[in-house]
Parts: C-alpha cells; sequence; structure tokens
C-alpha cells in the first residue's frame, strides 16, 4: 500500500464498495468452493475455508476453474452473499462476466479491479477498504 493509502489498479468493471478486506494468496474455486447461499467459503482445502466472504472486499489473485465461477458468482448476488468488490492481479474474465450479467440481471455489479502484483502483496485482511470508480482503493 502507498504511504498516502492509496492503490490505483485497473478497473476491470467499475464500480464504488466499501468493506473489510479479505485477502488470499491462492487462487479460489467458486464451483464447490463458495456457498452462493451463505457466501461462505467451502473448499476444506483452502486456506479461507470457513471464512464468509459475504460483503467483504475479496483479494484473491485470480479464479481456478472454469465458467461455473460466473455461474455461482451470480447466484451469490441474487442471494445478496457476494463480495462487495473483487481484486485480482489481472483481467479475470470469470469474475468480470458475473458482475457484469449480474447488472443486466439484477441491477446489482461489484467492481472488479486489477492490481500490479506488488500493489496487491501490500493488502491485508481486516484492512477497512474503499474502491471508486476509477479503480483507486483507499484505505479507510
Amino acid at each position: 500500500m502507498a504511504a498516502d493509502g492509496v492503490i490505483f489498479g485497473r478497473a476491470i468493471v467499475a464500480g464504488d464498495a466499501r468493506g473489510e478486506a479479505l485477502v488470499t494468496d491462492e487462487s479460489l474455486s467458486f464451483w464447490g468452493g463458495y456457498d452462493f447461499r451463505t457466501g461462505e467459503i467451502i473448499d476444506r482445502h483452502h486456506p479461507l475455508a470457513g471464512v464468509r466472504a459475504a460483503g467483504r472486499i475479496l483479494a484473491v489473485p485470480f479464479s481456478k476453474g472454469s465458467s461455473t465461477t460466473t455461474a455461482v458468482l451470480l447466484e451469490s448476488v441474487r442471494a445478496g452473499t457476494a463480495p462487495a468488490a473483487i481484486l485480482t492481479t489481472g483481467t479475470d474474465s470469470f469474475f468480470a462476466l458475473a458482475s457484469i450479467v449480474a447488472e443486466l440481471m439484477y441491477g446489482k455489479a461489484f467492481p472488479v479491479v486489477a492490481l500490479a502484483d506488488a500493489d496487491f502483496a501490500s493488502l491485508e485482511t481486516g484492512m477497512h477498504l474503499a474502491v471508486d470508480r476509477s479503480g483507486a482503493i483507499r484505505l479507510i
């Protein structure tokens, strides 16, 4: 995190969000790894197993798996258990597609922001972050 508490990422899907960061350096499969009914990470082998990502700023380097990630995230948006935003280390088309379709179907997109590796590595679980439409992430 920069000295001024701001990281400038690239907005893949623009939006505004605030929340507590939930950070992992391991990819996550949403198919079988995320319970859309509760927002809990249920992959027993993932370091965040048992933790709820609903309403939080989820920082995950990239998705693991297939297009089912999009379906599970879309269902979590419908159920109100999606992360408030997703921060990644690159353009993850599955996260972006879920957000775009959620906007079309439910009027509820979530920001998806790509960060440089060093900026991603500066994030820590428990930080309170604000994401803005430009892709800037501020420590609040």
